[in-house]
């Protein structure tokens, strides 16, 4: 396991950013922990992460000889370049997020001449009006969870093929843990045509737990297990080293990488969110609408209808063939 940042040479590691130690801005306080670890069956780490405040995200590289190496360290050094970084300001928007996502994926489209590409998944915390908010983004499959009141919610939603056959009803999550293309995604920066994340907007509360993840983890331990990790260790970073290390214990067959974002000293107006995925504009334009169930919008805000997925790209493993369906994730 590696928790060190990207600063500190890391043997295994791709990119990360550590939280500040000093110059918060006052109000909202936030603790983080965060790791990485290759696993037990990868030649090397495809996953690069950001924990810089307001940045939280985990990259899955997917490309094999080093390419989805190359492929999320470019989208998490893209991340860093968000001004709010320098600043240490939270008045980002989606707009300026899905901008920087452009130019990652352009960026990884040049270096690995489109053979390449990479999940991303984490929030970036914002303010409006004297208000905290987690803006919440994803496209792949690596996941953003929030355990909040003390119940864990899977707040991201993979873009998957097995998640659109959930969708559809045609298999139960239980299934789509051991379908056999559960490893493929509908939608990454660097390659294929979907590259727009989704974006959801939740008022941060006191207590707030945030968990981002590659698919290593979420793959070798349930909901249940994760939920009862997060709320048995208090710190987040004990919280991350205990869930890595469960994963190893249960095969670890996919690199695993985790980000737990604490939120204390919250002074909100405890209004409700949207929590639909919806377009970079579409997220700036209404932050309070009541909470619904997780729908795929297109950027006008209508609900896509079925048809319209990104021609799938399924995670290949570190020797450059597809993962193994029969691996046991």
């Amino acid at each position: 396991m590696i928790p060190q940042p990207a600063a500190v040479p890391t043997p295994a590691n791709s990119d990360a950013v550590p939280v500040p130690a000093l110059g918060s801005p006052p109000g909202l306080r936030l603790n983080a922990g965060y790791g990485t670890d290759r696993g037990l069956r990868r030649e090397m780490n495809e996953d690069s992460f950001i924990a810089s405040d307001p940045v939280f995200a985990v990259a899955d590289g997917m490309g094999g000889h080093e390419a989805g190496e190359i492929a999320s360290g470019i989208c998490v050094r893209t991340l860093a370049r968000i001004p709010q970084l320098a600043t240490g300001g939270r008045d980002a928007t989606a707009g300026v997020v899905q901008e920087h996502l452009l130019m990652a994926d352009e960026s990884i489209r040049e270096a690995t001449g489109a053979r390449a590409g990479t999940t991303l998944s984490g929030v970036v915390v914002v303010e409006q009006m004297g208000v905290p908010y987690w803006l919440v983004l994803n496209i792949g499959d690596s996941r953003t969870y929030r355990l909040s009141q003390g119940k864990l919610k899977q707040v991201s939603v993979d873009h998957s093929e097995v998640q659109e056959l959930v969708d559809a009803g045609q298999i139960s999550q239980a299934q789509a843990a051991v379908h056999p293309r559960r490893h493929v995604v509908t939608r990454a920066l660097g390659t294929g045509d979907e590259i727009e994340a989704d974006y959801w907007l939740l008022p941060i509360e006191e207590g707030d737990r945030i968990l981002v993840c590659s698919d290593g983890l979420n793959g070798e331990l349930d909901d249940e297990h994760i939920s009862n990790v997060l709320r048995s260790q208090g710190e987040p970073q004990a919280a991350v080293d205990e869930l890595i290390q469960a994963a190893l214990r249960s095969g670890g067959r996919d690199n695993v990488t985790c980000i737990v974002v604490d939120a204390s000293n919250v002074n909100n107006d405890d209004g409700t969110a949207r929590t639909t995925p919806r377009s970079a504009a579409a997220a700036e334009d209404e932050d309070t609408l009541p909470r619904t169930d997780a729908l795929d919008l297109a950027p006008n805000g209508e609900q896509v209808a079925g048809a319209g997925a990104a021609p799938a790209a399924e995670e290949p493993d570190s020797a450059g063939q597809g993962k193994d369906p029969n691996d046991g994730k």
